[in-house]
């Protein structure tokens, strides 16, 4: 049986769906036949990766930061059957050189608006919530400590949620370095910065959003997948 039948029709929410991690997961939903949602801040950016996607998909505005926004969305009641949450504006620095308030708000994009989302969205009882980490959860790298205990956090929720959500089904699946916009559209150095940190893991090269997208996928279809943390990660954490 062609697994693309399995979410054919099935309603998806993917958040932070108009760009990188979580539009690449709600390109592919599409073209398996869901019936997709995107949603973020910004119309502007959602109608331009409704453009993008190009097979017909549905807009929201919510704001994961903000519990009115998050219970706003959520308020008319729709049942989805699969909910993504990817991508939060996060600030990454030393700790030394990051003021509490900025470590904080980036802790509220990343972790709390995931569980914002968790408290409120309307999942039907066989469907799945799916987050998006990071790996830089296992891995420390110097000055990115905070990037570290945000993912860990979100992973550390999943386990949580998938107890306390069931029989909605809970993962996470972590990505590794992936070609997105914010790596490739930011400047030589970014660049420069991609390189090296692909240069020494065993498949030599960035990851696309496709690849995640693909895993997320296969959450959504694998009904004794819950509480699994996936790397996705090229080999980074080898």
């Amino acid at each position: 049986m062609d697994r693309s039948a399995e979410i054919a029709d099935r309603r998806v929410l993917v958040i932070g769906g108009s760009s990188g991690i979580g539009e690449g997961v709600a390109h592919m939903c599409a073209r398996h036949g869901a019936r997709v949602t995107i949603a973020s801040r910004s119309p502007d950016n959602l109608t331009a990766a409704a453009g993008r996607i190009g097979a017909p998909v549905e807009t929201g505005t919510i704001d994961v930061r903000h519990d009115e926004s998050v219970a706003a969305f959520f308020a008319d009641d729709t049942v989805y059957d699969h909910v993504v949450v990817s991508g939060a504006n996060v600030s990454i620095a030393p700790v030394r050189d990051l003021a509490p308030a900025d470590a904080q708000r980036s802790m509220n994009a990343k972790f709390w608006g995931a569980y914002r989302v968790a408290h409120w969205a309307n999942i039907t009882p066989t469907g799945t919530l799916t987050l998006i980490s990071g790996a830089a959860s296992v891995r420390a790298v110097r000055g990115r400590a905070l990037q570290r205990a945000m993912n860990a956090a979100v992973e550390a929720l999943t386990k949580g949620l998938a107890l306390e959500l069931s029989p909605v089904r809970v993962n996470a699946v972590s990505p590794g370095i992936i070609a997105t916009p914010a790596w490739t559209d930011a400047g030589p150095d970014r660049r420069h910065l991609l390189d090296t940190l692909v240069a020494n893991t065993p498949v030599g090269q960035p990851g696309r959003p496709e690849h995640i997208a693909r895993q997320v996928i296969a959450c959504m279809q694998n009904e004794f997948m819950t509480g699994s943390v996936i790397y996705v990660d090229g080999g980074y954490l080898a």
